[in-house]
This record gives structure tokens, sequence and C-alpha cells, in this order.
């Protein structure tokens, strides 16, 4: 298998890119669909969660409601901490077999993980073994223009969220590939084909050692 990660900062049009890697024959591993999976009732940190942050976070109809935990969590560290602390050890651990599930194989893997900058390497461990690490580029006001537009953020808002990522160079000094999503749905599908090339020739990738955490 070769594993390379993916990612991008918010409004830079990430998850269109892995939809057209998945057609063109990748294994999506998506880190926040896994999340989501893992908070639905019944899921593994669900009764953390609501241990941790209280009946609040709760929708009527028993699903977290993930615009109040965000509301919690962005000006509060220690809250966030908390949250990561629940969250990312189950999450690293289910992304680490679904690797190790294909290790034979000789499947393109795409990990798409927000947090991927911060999180391939920590306290001198690494979270996640790749053969090559992808970064959807978008400038700042484009991004900004997008969650405005699509997904009805304010400008204020928009800003707010970009600003508390990793900055846009950090993710530009990890990136073996840059996919710039600045401009058209074509311009974009005209990048991915080099991408695909450029991923499929890649080294094989070893499955990330346990354990990490």
């Amino acid at each position: 298998m070769i594993v390379i990660g993916l990612t991008g900062g918010i409004g830079s049009g990430k998850s269109t890119v892995c939809e057209h890697l998945v057609r063109l024959g990748a294994i999506l591993i998506d880190a926040d669909a896994l999340v989501r999976e893992l908070q639905a009732p019944g899921g593994a940190v669900y009764g953390l969660m609501v241990e941790r942050f209280g009946a609040g976070i709760v929708a009527s109809d028993r699903t977290l409601d993930r615009p109040a935990i965000a509301d919690i969590v962005f000006n509060d560290k220690a809250a966030l901490r908390d949250l990561n602390g629940i969250v990312h050890p189950v999450v690293n651990a289910e992304i680490r077999a679904q690797i190790r599930a294909q290790a034979e194989t000789d499947e393109l893997i795409v990990l798409d993980i927000p947090l991927l900058v911060e999180g391939l390497v920590r306290d001198g461990r690494v979270r996640y073994v790749t053969s090559g690490i992808l970064v959807v580029d978008t400038p700042t006001d484009v991004a900004v223009a997008r969650l405005v537009e699509h997904r009805g953020f304010s400008e204020a808002d928009a800003r707010a969220r970009i600003a508390a990522q990793v900055k846009r160079e950090q993710r530009l000094e990890l990136a073996d590939f840059v996919v710039d999503n600045s401009g058209s749905a074509d311009a974009l599908e005209a990048q991915l084909l080099n991408a695909w090339e450029w991923a499929r020739g890649l080294p094989p990738t070893e499955p990330t050692p346990e354990p990490v955490d």
C-alpha cells in the first residue's frame, strides 16, 4: 500500500479533492467521519463527552450538538484539551487499524485529517507513517468567501476559524505536493490527475507501529 496524508485549511476545498481521488480509485480514511461515528449515541466517546461537557451538548434527537461543542471549546483551551484527550486516542487507534487492514495490498490510502500538520509528530512520537503529504492550498480571502457563501459563516467568524488553525505557510512547508484550489473546478480537476500520478509513484508505506499514544 501507499499512504499519503492530505490536509488543507477550512474552506480550502479539501473534501472536493478527496472526492476526486476516490473516484480515481483511492481508499479514503476520513478522520471527521470517524469522529462523527464515534460520537454517535452508543459510540466509543459519546458518554465520556456528555460526562465532561454536560447535557447541554445533547440535541433533542440524542445526538451530540456539534455547534454547541464548538462554542464551548473554541475559546476555552482547557476544554479543548479535554475534548482532544477524549477523542483523539480513540480516533488515532481506529485510523491505524484501518491502515493495517490494507498493509498487504497495493491500494492508495488517503488520510484526510484536518490537523495533520499538528498530528503527524507529537512529543517526538509519530502518529501516522506516510509516503508523502498533499496540501490543498487556498488563499485566505478565497477561503473566507467560500465559507461565507456556502457554509453560512459571517466574515468575522470565518477569519477567526482560519486564524485558529495552523498557518498556511506551515502546511506548505510540510507539503510534498501542492494542489492550488484558488481557481475554477476545471483548473482543480486538471491538477488532480498529476496528484494521482505523483501519489501512485511514491514508495510503499509501512504501517504505523503501535503503540504511539
